[in-house]
């Protein structure tokens, strides 16, 4: 006789969307940002869309239980005009301004100990980092460039989830945005 369907198989797909930054420092808001506005776009996604304003070990909690992730962050690699949108993996996201603080872990180091611990990660995270011009100045208003990249933020995202099959627009039952 045949088991019956698997664990992964009985349960839809967790996909979340974290938006990280702080809103008081210019363009160190841009995830935020981005977030709000996909919270917008995808009513009815099966998709939760989480705001933050840290990294680190503290964004294992974020992750953990999910299958998939999306990560927006400002970063300042400088290797791209001012609002270039790059899709990076955990290990390259080292450089994004949530992504690192000098009191805790990359994200990307984080997430290989939460995976050492056999905490539940996702299998699959993607991160989309918008070069920043300004994010130590205090002020909510983003800068001209990294303003003009939060449509090319938006579509990308969405394409990602299309290619994970995610389809949305049918009304929403659950609120579209956290903020943690």
């Amino acid at each position: 006789m045949g088991k019956g369907p698997s664990a992964s198989a009985a349960r839809p797909e967790r996909i979340v969307i974290v938006g990280l930054g702080n809103p008081l420092l210019r363009d160190d808001g841009v995830g935020l940002r981005a977030a709000g506005l996909l919270a917008e776009r995808l009513a009815g996604a099966p998709v939760d869309v989480l705001q933050a304003s840290w990294g680190g070990m503290r964004f294992i909690d974020l992750l953990a239980g999910y299958d998939r992730a999306i990560v927006l962050d400002a970063i300042e690699w400088r290797r791209g005009p001012i609002g270039t949108v790059y899709r990076l993996t955990a290990d390259q996201a080292i450089p994004t301004v949530r992504a690192m603080s000098y009191h805790d872990l990359s994200l990307g180091s984080a997430l290989a100990l939460g995976r050492a611990l056999d905490i539940p990660l996702p299998a699959e995270t993607v991160f989309f980092a918008i070069e920043a011009k300004d994010t130590r100045t205090f002020g909510e208003t983003l800068s001209p460039a990294v303003e003009a990249a939060l449509p090319e933020v938006v579509r990308r995202v969405e394409a990602q989830l299309m290619q994970w099959n995610v389809r949305w627009g049918e009304p929403c039952t659950k609120p579209a945005l956290h903020s943690t």
